[in-house]
């Protein structure tokens, strides 16, 4: 049987449960649920993704309090905190300046939006985090909140073919 059989059969519990690790919005997990059974992992991963670029912004709040500072070395051994800890292995090579300046980039990101900073971290440097750091602090209220909403959607995609692949 394959991970994806194994999703689609799971009570809705389970499942929901599963899907918390890759979005924790309550309606991410539930509106994934009720689409069950997908014929095939990308159509799940594609699904995934506009459930979660339409979440309300009170919902990618709840999901982002589920993400790490970019450059903090979480603990636990939650799917979610295993997740960001794979998805960001590439911070730990980066040298001392780059470290600090992510430090200092999250601090300044915090004061200036209320949130921590998320960003898609697999696939990039810790060199494209802080460029990327650095630009969206320049962002206004509305044009920052469409990157966050973006940003989790992409990570999202990742994490639910992940559990499936």
């Amino acid at each position: 049987m394959s991970r994806l059989d194994e999703f689609n059969g799971r009570p809705a519990d389970a499942a929901v449960e599963a899907l918390r690790a890759c979005n924790a919005a309550p309606r991410f997990a539930a509106g994934l649920v009720a689409a069950r059974p997908f014929p095939d992992a990308d159509t799940l991963v594609r699904r995934a993704g506009e459930v979660a670029r339409a979440l309300p912004w009170d919902e990618v709040e709840l999901a982002l309090a589920a993400h790490p500072r970019i450059g903090e070395r979480v603990a636990g051994d939650s799917a979610e905190a295993a997740a960001s800890r794979r998805e960001q292995a590439s911070v730990g090579g980066a040298d001392d300046a780059t470290l600090a300046a992510l430090v200092e980039g999250n601090r300044a990101y915090e004061e200036r939006f209320g949130r921590v900073y998320l960003i898609r971290a697999a696939g990039r440097s810790p060199e494209e985090l802080l460029a990327e750091l650095r630009r969206r602090l320049g962002n206004d209220e509305d044009a920052e909140r469409a990157e966050v909403v973006e940003q989790l959607a992409q990570i999202t995609e990742l994490r639910v073919r992940e559990l499936v692949s």
